[in-house]
């Protein structure tokens, strides 16, 4: 008897258009590693019922002030004590849009993955568009095709793992 497809949960949020684009490619990337259903959704849109029903996740956002975008950490704040104890052990990665540096972000994800016990399946992938002024922090991004790659590959390892029971 052949297992239902396994589902992909992409988490993201952004303000400037930078994480969305890395959070689309992801999902292409998914969608083309086939047999593994892939799930988009924006931070606000997510619910405890989104992750319980996922079997791995893709959390993306850009990294404001050293840290995960307040829509991801209201995500998690929602999600946290609904899902404790019932997702353990699976797989997640991080993508992080970030102007500078990416890893207080990344940071914090990988914090809350560890008290959900998920498994970090990759090491968090970060592009910096270094944007360094109130101008250019603001200013829609648009994030270069080498990087888009990179997170396209991301997405279709997460999703071909889930699909081949990897993970």
């Amino acid at each position: 008897m052949a297992q239902p497809p396994r589902t992909l949960l992409i988490v993201w949020h952004s303000q400037t258009g930078g994480t969305r684009q890395m959070a689309e490619a992801a999902r292409d990337g998914a969608l083309a590693a086939g047999n593994c259903q892939v799930r988009l959704q924006h931070a606000a849109d997510t619910g405890p019922e989104d992750v319980l029903a996922a079997d791995g996740y893709l959390f993306c956002t850009p990294e404001n002030l050293a840290s995960m975008s307040g829509q991801l950490k209201d995500f998690f704040d929602r999600c946290y004590y609904p899902a404790l104890e019932r997702i353990e052990g699976r797989p997640y990665a991080t993508l992080v849009c970030a102007g500078s540096d990416g890893t207080g972000a990344a940071r914090q994800i990988a914090r809350i993955a560890t008290g959900w016990r998920l498994k970090g399946v990759a090491e968090p992938l970060i592009v910096c568009t270094h944007a360094q002024t109130p101008e250019a922090i603001l200013a829609p991004k648009t994030i270069a095709a080498a990087d888009l790659q990179g997170c396209r590959a991301l997405g279709e390892a997460l999703a071909a793992g889930l699909a081949l029971g990897i993970y």
